[in-house]
């Protein structure tokens, strides 16, 4: 249906700057991780401290992300081991998934960081691997110029309490579906 375009644009007089924003990528669609990796990008661009902590994903799969964002200065830390189902081991996964929290727990407290990611921590929060709520808490209670972007299906109400933004991926058609695998430099 085509329309037009607006003729004006929105009122930007009452608005006020925060001196850092909680976003949260959640839903069944894909892009959760890729929307947060350009966030990485833009805030590397404009000189900010970045770190990116992965609660599910493996180094295994060798993310071009990760490549990239750590060739630009991006902190990174790898706290999962791979997929539930590729895991030998899923004691073993909450235990990195908690190693993991803590470390990034400590580093959000510190404050060294203009934006912290928390990729894929819905999972290691509704799996019960770590507090929704402590995660909730330390996220609400982070220096004032600490932004996080949190990644995942399923985000908690607790987590979504304290966002800002929350932008919902819906899949309306996924190459997956179709029987396609993940392709290198699309999906990883």
């Amino acid at each position: 249906m085509a329309g037009r375009p607006p003729e004006e644009g929105p009122d930007t007089a009452a608005l006020r700057h925060a001196d850092s924003l909680v976003l949260i990528h959640t839903g069944d669609g894909k892009g959760k991780t890729s929307a947060a990796m350009g966030m990485a990008v833009r805030a590397i661009a404009r000189g900010w401290r970045v770190l990116v902590v992965q609660f599910i994903k493996s180094g295994a799969w060798r993310a071009g992300e990760h490549a990239v964002l750590g060739g630009l200065g991006a902190e990174w830390y790898v706290g999962g081991d791979g997929f539930s189902w590729d895991s030998e081991d899923l004691d073993r996964s909450a235990e990195r998934a908690v190693d993991a929290w803590n470390r990034v727990r400590e580093a959000i407290r510190a404050g060294e960081h203009e934006l912290v990611v928390l990729d894929e921590i819905t999972y290691a929060i509704n799996w019960g691997w770590i507090d929704g709520e402590e995660v909730a808490r330390t996220i609400g209670e982070r220096p004032a110029h600490v932004s996080i972007v949190a990644t995942g299906r399923d985000a908690p109400a607790h987590l979504l309490a304290v966002a800002d933004t929350v932008t919902e991926m819906t899949n309306v058609k996924h190459a997956f579906d179709a029987g396609i695998a993940a392709k290198r430099g699309i999906d990883f």
